[in-house]
């Protein structure tokens, strides 16, 4: 690792002063490049919380993000404030294990937005089954002051069409209640990969599960038998590179590890998406390669993003950098993220004349014909816009403020840019 590069991880990862960087395209726009990515942070987090109701789980490739650290510390705790910061994976699955645990008592709090997301639904069924959480401030919302006990009922309802967080979290205590757990979703369902990858990482340590329908059984599980879980990497992360691909030179080809062809996670969808883009995808020995063999092959792209609203930035940038008018519909829970990221693309997407139209689960992009120069990007105490929008250098220089907020998820994300030739300096 060069000094530079050095000084650039350490202020990326400090606690977390604002970090403002100009990014300039590589001199060669046909990239030859080998990355590794963390474990997924999805993944991570499951797999922590089965890892504190059973502890002879062990845990491998572990994500190194901040929602990753802030799961772990959480979990540690047993009675006082727990403070999950922006991580609201973490608010939901540690709100239903505090609720599940008898003698712990914390107040579970998190950053002013995180105090502004909803989380009424998963409460209230967790007061079906006996919980007993009250609002420190305003109903529906964090903080919430848990008194954990013992859930003896085994049956509850919500609705389907909300943040599949708040059924896995219900899913992930399961096998610790005494009677097991009978959930009822009610209407048509969203983000369905993400409560089969829950689903897949019970099985793996041995609890039986069944998903039919809109009914889902858990069976309780007093114990289980040693048994190692293997995070695989983030395919959230792996977008942005499939967006490096897709405005890069033909020819153009970058490796990342480490993936499954049978992925458990919905983001997956990206190795199908990106073909509309002209971009290939290549299995073999947990590694991907992302080959840009062709031109995009259209100059319209329409998709339902409901099972994998977290690469909704990542596409509407690529289309933007492609000159690509698209529709991207599915993306209802897109508003209570780390910001209301619709509103947030709308305004970002516009800074470089796009014109984009946006309704409560759409989004419609108006491709400009040139992007506008100097455009610095704001990214709203979001990760994800701050990385969907730095492949976009490629295409033009532009500036990104906050950048330091990629450590949520993804810590390592502008000192892999960098190794793929893009110029970073702090401004």
């Amino acid at each position: 690792m060069t000094l530079g590069l050095f000084f650039l991880v350490l202020k990326i990862h400090s606690k977390r002063r604002k970090l403002r960087l100009q990014l300039t395209a590589p001199s060669n726009k046909t990239i030859q490049k080998e990355i590794g990515i963390t474990g997924s942070k999805s993944e991570t987090n499951r797999s922590l919380l089965l890892q504190a109701l059973f502890p002879n789980v062990n845990i491998e490739n572990l994500s190194n993000s901040d929602d990753g650290e802030v799961m772990q510390k959480g979990l540690k705790i047993s009675n006082g404030t727990v403070d999950i910061h922006h991580a609201g994976t973490a608010m939901r699955f540690l709100t239903a294990y505090f609720a599940s645990q008898a003698s712990k008592e914390v107040v579970l709090t998190g950053s002013s937005r995180m105090q502004e997301r909803p989380i009424k639904v998963l409460v209230e069924a967790l007061q079906a089954l006996g919980a007993d959480i009250q609002y420190e401030k305003e109903e529906g919302y964090p903080p919430l002051k848990i008194s954990g006990k013992k859930l003896e009922k085994c049956q509850v309802s919500l609705p389907a069409n909300i943040s599949s967080q708040y059924i896995s979290a219900l899913l992930l205590i399961a096998p610790s209640l005494e009677n097991g757990l009978e959930l009822d979703l009610i209407g048509k369902i969203t983000s369905v990969p993400y409560i089969k990858m829950t689903l897949a990482l019970l099985e793996q340590i041995g609890v039986d599960t069944s998903f039919e329908g809109n009914k889902i059984k858990v069976e309780s599980k007093a114990s289980v038998a040693d048994t190692t879980l293997v995070v695989e990497s983030d395919w959230s992360s792996a977008s942005y590179f499939y967006s490096i691909a897709a405005l890069s030179e033909v020819g153009s080809e970058i490796k990342l590890s480490s993936y499954k062809e049978s992925s458990l996670q919905g983001d997956s969808v990206l190795a199908k998406i990106y073909t509309h883009f002209g971009v290939e995808t290549t299995f073999s020995n947990n590694q991907i390669t992302l080959s840009k063999i062709a031109e995009a092959k259209t100059d319209f792209f329409e998709c339902d993003l409901a099972n994998a609203p977290d690469i909704a930035q990542t596409i509407a940038v690529t289309c933007l950098g492609l000159g690509i008018d698209c529709h991207l519909t599915g993306l209802h829970t897109l508003p209570i993220k780390e910001t209301d990221r619709l509103a947030a693309l709308q305004t970002e997407l516009g800074k470089f004349g796009a014109k984009v139209d946006i309704d409560a689960e759409s989004l419609t992009l108006h491709a400009a014909e040139t992007l506008n120069t100097g455009v610095a990007i704001d990214t709203y105490n979001d990760h994800r816009m701050a990385m969907a929008f730095g492949p976009l250098a490629l295409k033009k220089d532009l500036m990104v403020n906050d950048a330091g907020v990629v450590s949520k998820s993804y810590p390592d994300f502008w000192n892999d840019l960098k190794a793929l030739g893009f110029g970073i300096a702090e401004m």
